[in-house]
Order: C-alpha cells, then sequence, then structure tokens
C-alpha cells in the first residue's frame, strides 16, 4: 500500500471528479492535501484537507498559494481552465478552439510558478487524454491541447530534474462535466465506449491510481501513462 505520511500535496481541479477522486486518495494515503478550486466550498468530500479558492489561469492568486504552503512534494493539475470547444474543425468558431487551450495555459501556469516550491525530489501530474492520440471528428481542439500538454511534459522533464513531471491519459470518465442523467447517460458512454478494449466508461478512482502511480514511483518522468480502457485501440 502506498504510503504518503509526511507528505504534502497541491492537488488542482480538486473539487470534483478526476481531481477530487486524486485527493482522496492522496488523504487516504496519509498526505496532507491542499485542494485549490474556482469552486472551493468545503463539502463532505474534502473532509480533512485545506480548501483555497484559486484560478488556475490567474497567477497571482496561483503564486500566493503556492508560497503559501511551500515546500510540497506533490502537484497535480486536473482543472480543467474553463470550456472545451467540440465539432468538426472547419466549422469552429475560432475564439471557441482558441479558448479550448485555457487549459493549457493553466498547466503551464502551475508548472512555471510551482516548481520552485517543491521538495528536492517532489513530482508534478498534468492530465492529458485519449484523444490526443485518437482524435475523432468533432474532437480537434481536445485532442491538439493534450498533443500541447504531453510535449510539455517531455520537454519540460530534462529541465526540472531531479524533480518529475509526467502526464496521466484519461479514456472516457464518468464524472460530473457530462450533463446527461439516467437512461440518455447511459446509452451514451455505452455507444462512446463500444469499440474499446474495455467497454464502460471509466472511473475517476481508476485514473487517481494512475496518478498516485506516478507519484509514488521515483523512477518515472518525462512520460505519459495511460488509464483509458484501451481506448487508444478503438
Amino acid at each position: 500500500m502506498t504510503d504518503f505520511n509526511g507528505k504534502k500535496a497541491i492537488v488542482l481541479g480538486g473539487t470534483s471528479g478526476i481531481g477530487l477522486a486524486t485527493a482522496q486518495a492522496l488523504l487516504a494515503a496519509g498526505a496532507d492535501v491542499i485542494v485549490g478550486s474556482r469552486n472551493a466550498a468545503e463539502c463532505a468530500h474534502t473532509r480533512g484537507m485545506a480548501v483555497e479558492q484559486v484560478d488556475v489561469l490567474e497567477r497571482q492568486g496561483l503564486a500566493k498559494l503556492f508560497e503559501k504552503y511551500a515546500p510540497f512534494d506533490f502537484l497535480v493539475n486536473a482543472a480543467t481552465g474553463g470550456a472545451r470547444a467540440v465539432g468538426p474543425f472547419l466549422e469552429m468558431d475560432l475564439d471557441g478552439f482558441q479558448a479550448s487551450f485555457a487549459k493549457l495555459w493553466g498547466y503551464t501556469n502551475s508548472v512555471r510558478l510551482g516548481a520552485n516550491h517543491l521538495t528536492e525530489n517532489g513530482a508534478i501530474v498534468l492530465l492529458s487524454g485519449y484523444p490526443a492520440r485518437n482524435c475523432k471528428t468533432g474532437y480537434i481542439a481536445i485532442s491538439t491541447v493534450g498533443n500541447a500538454v504531453e510535449g510539455f511534459v517531455r520537454g519540460i522533464a530534462p529541465e526540472l530534474a531531479p524533480r518529475r513531471i509526467n502526464a496521466v491519459s484519461p479514456g472516457l470518465i464518468d464524472t460530473p462535466m457530462f450533463p446527461a442523467r439516467g437512461e440518455a447517460r447511459e446509452a451514451f458512454f455505452n455507444n462512446a465506449t463500444k469499440d474499446h478494449l474495455i467497454p464502460r466508461a471509466g472511473k475517476a478512482e481508476e485514473v487517481a491510481k494512475g496518478v498516485v502511480f506516478v507519484l509514488d514511483n521515483d523512477f518515472v518522468t518525462g512520460t505519459t501513462v495511460d488509464v483509458d480502457g484501451g481506448a487508444l485501440f478503438a
């Protein structure tokens, strides 16, 4: 069992979905956990954690958060940064396409401002997504941003060493970001994953296990770990 006793972790985007599941997994492993979110109201799900309101696109507030809790061992950024454009590129509003890159800017802000507050052997994890390497029509914005995130991780890893940075790439995960409910929700996931090697939507907790793995393994850096149910083979 992973033991993070004595470790301090900051999870951005940590009050819902994959970020929340990751924060809960780190807490269960013994870490002191700070979650940052634009929607930072404390709730039962974040009990035992420090909760801070922060927007990853606002550098001043982000810098203050890192300074307040420095030094820390782990930094996980699961914040989406805002809306993501979908639809065929040749019909897409280019402002919407550009706005999709808010996720990348939030990630680069967190690494640039947070890396120097990491402990000597600290680690960072960013979230990508399987469309980066398996792009279906209509998901070009998400794919392009995911490619940028994974390329950023590879490129920045040598500069950060011996501190580590990795990406975790989820497949289609059943989280609150999908608004459909009941039978419509089930039908959506069934149709979207029918060609995956594991034909179901993943759970946020399954992605969190991937994040914990790369945080815990001191011999993994500059890479992308897929937690996607075989979506890349679809």
